[in-house]
């Protein structure tokens, strides 16, 4: 089997567009150094993922003059794609239920700059093993996915209908809290509305539920509790913590609603759209760009400083679209972060390392389960009790001797990817934290494929080649994904909300004056869907307009009395 490099950081020359969001240069002595030329814009954007251009795009249709600086050599980030021998792979994201419902997204009307959405037959199955035939399946319809489960389970197939007419009724304020405001006060009253009044503590109760729980509760039988459970392992709340059971039911939801979609042409042609709408309300967007500090005087940020010395001073703000630990520990000065700042991000926790496997196929998987074939997604390799065992190996420091992989199979999604009857297919799963050696992802890989080689007999003949991305790999192509994970975060409950990235106000803002954090590090978290980038821009407009000041000078004052000191209980 022959395997293909990651790839390696680009050094060709940087691009710059000078757009009609340019202000001129001057000669002016400024907290950004010694007296030089220095650009001057209301706004800089520190990384160009989705998250930075959604950023871009808001406030520049604010009127703002904007320059966005990404360090790689093409714009998206985790959002992007690359050709091999004319077979388009995703480099990081691929399928983007997130994407295609969140209204911030939608509001950008990306159709409108090239963007189109691509569908399987199907959005999800999962297969545990060789023993089913069939796999527990959601069809495209609802009405279809209730009768295999009602087929399995009589009284199933109408409680899946039920969550679906649920998920109806409160999906457009439920996305909106989400995705466009923090925090979401406006947002709650049409979500309870929504809800009914009655109903609230039997929904809060729900919200809470282990994963594993919540199929018990609601389901008789095995395939349903199963696809719930499949679905929260896109995120790394372990089955039995709170919080995995609404995880796996919006994704659930998300998946009957508007399946797995993936861009036509790549996961890249998303990044291009956003970029496009981006340049067309006016903001100029840089790659080859890396910035290498933050300018900060008197409580606050003045721009920034590329790692070739260009100075940029930014009128009204600053926008990270980076990890909490790169603006804290690199962009950041070290005087600019309090004591009780950095004890707190002492503590923050990166998701789960990831291990991702990418694979040209001459020919489509040869699962033995009969829906996995049309599948945009597959989840594989565990049952519903076997999620808790496979979690539990991770939370004690073993790599999973049988895996829970997700995989995605491309072609099936998009035939554009790849020549006809070839599949491009990914899979990805996870090492434990801490681990993430050469030694243990060999073991992990050939566990990866031993769970293949029972699921699909006969898949090694159609190998073309293999292109490994280890966590050290992920971590090298992008900065944002520290040690492998791609989630900004853990997205376990103990750091969402006001706890994301640290203890803090949650959202974007920061301690410093005009600094805000808009990536997946802050509430809502991992996810294509641009919640991040938009609610940062949100707060940089409100804290700029007469009405929001006292709002910005509370949000200060209480960030600067909370981190004065380290925390008494840690």
């Amino acid at each position: 089997m022959a395997t293909t490099d990651a790839p390696r950081p680009s050094t060709r020359t940087p691009q710059r567009d000078p757009g009609p969001g340019a202000r001129a240069s001057q000669s002016a002595s400024s907290p950004l150094g010694h007296t030089r030329a220095v650009e001057i814009v209301d706004a800089v954007i520190v990384g160009g993922g989705h998250h930075g251009l959604v950023a871009a795009a808001t406030l520049a249709d604010a009127g703002w003059a904007v320059l966005l600086l990404e360090a790689r050599d093409t714009l998206g980030g985790a959002v992007s794609s690359r050709d091999v021998d004319g077979w388009v792979l995703d480099e990081f994201s691929a399928c983007h239920p997130l994407g295609a419902a969140s209204p911030v997204l939608r509001e950008l009307d990306l159709t409108a700059h090239g963007l189109q959405w691509s569908h399987a037959e199907r959005p999800v199955v999962h297969v545990a093993s060789s023993d089913d035939s069939v796999g527990s399946t959601m069809e495209g319809d609802a009405e279809a996915t209730a009768a295999l489960l009602d087929a399995d389970h009589p009284g199933d197939g109408d409680t899946w209908l039920r969550l679906v007419r649920q998920w109806d009724a409160i999906r457009e304020p439920l996305l909106a809290s989400l995705l466009t405001r923090w925090p979401p006060v406006r947002s709650v009253g049409p979500l309870l509305a929504r809800i009914g009044a009655t109903q609230v503590p039997d929904f809060v109760r729900f919200a809470l539920l282990p994963v594993d729980r919540m199929g018990a509760e609601l389901f008789g039988g095995a395939r349903a509790g199963q696809i719930l459970s499949g679905n929260a392992m896109h995120a790394d709340i372990p089955p039995e913590a709170p919080g995995s059971g609404l995880f796996g039911w919006i994704m659930s939801m998300l998946a009957q609603d508007v399946g797995f979609p993936s861009p036509r042409g790549g996961t890249q042609r998303l990044a291009d759209a956003l970029a496009s709408r981006a340049r067309a309300a006016g903001a100029r967007l840089e790659t080859g760009q890396r910035v290498a500090r933050i300018a900060v005087a008197a409580g606050r940020a003045h721009g920034v400083e590329t790692v070739d010395g260009r100075r940029i001073q930014a009128r009204r703000a600053v926008i990270a679209d980076t990890s909490a630990p790169d603006l804290y520990d690199r962009l950041l000065p070290s005087a600019a972060v309090p004591v009780g700042l950095r004890s707190r991000l002492d503590r923050f926790e990166w998701d789960l390392p990831t291990l991702k496997l990418n694979y040209r196929l001459s020919a489509p998987m040869p699962w033995i389960a009969e829906r996995a074939h049309g599948a945009a997604v597959v989840h594989a390799g565990q049952d519903r009790q076997g999620l808790v065992r496979w979690t539990a190996d991770l939370g004690s420091g073993r790599v999973p001797q049988r895996p829970f992989a997700l995989v995605g199979q491309m072609t099936t999604v998009d035939p554009s990817r790849s020549p006809e009857g070839t599949e491009a297919l990914w899979l990805y799963t996870h090492l434990p934290r801490g681990i993430t050696d050469a030694a243990s992802a060999d073991r992990l890989t050939d566990a990866s494929e031993g769970m293949f080689d029972d699921l699909a007999p006969g898949w090694r003949d159609h190998v073309i080649d293999r292109w490994d991305q280890r966590p050290h790999d992920l971590h090298a192509s992008n900065a944002n994904l520290g040690d492998g994970a791609v989630g900004g975060g853990t997205m376990q409950l103990f750091q969402q909300a006001i706890w994301r990235p640290v203890t803090g106000l949650g959202g974007p803002r920061t301690h410093v004056e005009g600094l805000y954090l808009g990536s997946a590090a802050t509430h809502p978290g991992g996810g294509v869907h641009g919640g991040c980038g938009y609610l940062a821009a949100r707060a940089a407009l409100q804290d700029n307009r007469w009405w929001g000041r006292p709002v910005r000078s509370l949000s200060l004052a209480a960030l600067h009395r909370l981190y004065a000191d380290p925390p008494t209980i840690r």
